[in-house]
């Protein structure tokens, strides 16, 4: 199989298989590019994400852009893109064009709510795992900006980049040269 197909084929996998959006894709996409193919170490992959959750549009399709970009340039991203939002598309299409008729149904409502949990569960897995390895600060740090954000309403944006000034005042100060 060409490496462009295994590219469409593995996010077209994770798109079809993933509900409650981007951040719980991240968990599969986390085992497909690691754990399955050995695409990325841990260390790229988390890299990875964080360049995806700072650039604007879902965190999914991000890191599937910038994925098939590390192998197969454009067209690598382009086969990433399309896997991932193909089956997105073909659902939502199918729910928009039948969801008059079912959104009142007591069947379909209880699926929802029972999908929730499995939701949160795939939402807070990579957090923990992402969490392996931190040193005790960076966890602090980590858990101050999600109680400002979630507590006080604080913008997101601010503190990604209070964290980008901090990150380079750090390396600084340190005097180590920061790896292009």
């Amino acid at each position: 199989m060409s490496q462009l197909l295994e590219i469409f084929w593995s996010f077209l996998k994770i798109g079809a298989f993933t509900f409650g959006g981007g951040y719980a894709m991240i968990p599969l996409i986390q085992y497909e590019v690691i754990s399955r193919r050995g695409w990325l170490t841990e260390q790229e992959f988390i890299d990875l994400l964080t360049i995806a959750q700072t650039a604007p549009g879902p965190i999914a399709l991000n890191t599937a852009v910038f994925v098939g970009y590390k192998f197969r340039r454009y067209w690598g991203a382009l086969a990433a893109v399309l896997g991932v939002v193909i089956p997105s598309f073909a659902i939502i299409l199918v729910i928009a064009m039948f969801f008059a008729g079912i959104r009142n149904n007591v069947w379909v409502d209880a699926a929802f709510k029972g999908m929730r949990p499995a939701v949160v569960a795939l939402i807070v897995a990579p957090i923990v795992g992402l969490t392996k390895g931190m040193h005790w600060v960076g966890l602090s740090i980590a858990l101050a900006t999600a109680v400002t954000v979630w507590y006080f309403g604080f913008s997101p944006i601010w503190l990604i980049i209070a964290g980008a000034i901090g990150g380079v005042l750090w390396v600084a100060y340190k005097g180590k040269e920061v790896n292009p």
